[in-house]
């Protein structure tokens, strides 16, 4: 029934992005207010009544921005997250907005009752504008990356570049008490898992993979090249290999020739991925 939280949802990755949309989600609480005045607010009379109530929309800005500044670090997030993130938004909201109302507007005796109905009016501001957030970033981020991920696919289709017979790279990766030795335009990509590295590359037309005690760090500074780049905190690609991109809210996926499974790409290695694979 509730399978749809555990849907990823792409959270904010950048600073920028968190200051634009906590700010906007601010304005939008003050600009309900003043227009519609809610909850009694028209009831309000006072010569810098405007002036009073942007306050709220500060708090709601400070909720969104501490809530968005907090979970930036967290690995993995879903819609049930980002769900929870808006009802903690709103928890902290209406807690500064009651003592706000309380101190220094109604200046009454402070009540749990009274701290409810403060609640349920953050619940009532804070729930659309975050559900038109949450849906319209989806919507707008899917469109995006599945556009853009079908422009590099046709560009991958189209290309048909001569390599040069010159002798490829050597990729050197200790393996233990021995080295592994690989061309690098064989090696196909590495996938991480704790302090392993399971490496899948090509020889003599056939899938190969060995998994070798090392960090993905550590992988990444023996063999890596122009082509060869880290794209997700558990993956490193060889950009060389792509045939196929698609896109969706969380980023892009990379089909890779030789392994049957796709790659996910980080918002975060978009910049560098994505021109690169266009070029």
């Amino acid at each position: 029934m509730f399978s749809f939280t555990a849907y990823p949802y792409p959270k904010s990755e950048s600073y920028k992005e968190i200051l634009i949309s906590s700010t906007a989600a601010g304005i939008l609480i003050y600009l309900f207010l003043i227009i519609f005045q809610p909850f009694g607010t028209e009831n309000f009379h006072h010569h810098y009544k405007y002036l009073l109530l942007l306050p709220y929309g500060i708090i709601f800005w400070l909720a969104f921005f501490t809530a968005d500044l907090t979970v930036i670090r967290f690995k993995d997030w879903n819609i049930g997250s980002e769900l929870l993130k808006t009802v903690i938004i709103l928890f902290m909201a209406s807690v500064a907005a009651y003592f706000y109302n309380t101190l220094f507007l109604s200046r009454v005796a402070i009540s749990f009752i009274n701290y409810l109905y403060m609640f349920l009016y953050a619940a009532a501001l804070g729930i659309p504008i975050a559900a038109i957030y949450i849906l319209s970033r989806f919507i707008y981020l899917k469109s995006i990356y599945e556009k853009q991920a079908e422009e590099v696919s046709r560009h991958l289709s189209a290309s048909h570049e001569i390599k040069q017979n010159a002798s490829p790279k050597i990729l050197i990766i200790p393996a233990g008490k021995t080295e592994l030795q690989i061309p690098a335009d064989h090696f196909i990509c590495a996938q991480s898992m704790e302090n392993y590295c399971t490496i899948y590359f090509s020889e003599n037309n056939d899938l190969k993979k060995i998994i070798i005690r090392i960090s993905l760090s550590g992988l990444l500074n023996q063999i890596q090249t122009n082509s060869i780049k880290k794209c997700h905190r558990s993956y490193i690609a060889n950009l060389e290999k792509v045939y196929n991109i698609k896109g969706n809210a969380q980023g892009y996926r990379l089909f890779l020739s030789g392994i049957d499974f796709e790659i996910p790409v980080s918002r975060s290695f978009i910049p560098q991925i994505i021109p690169q694979l266009n070029t």
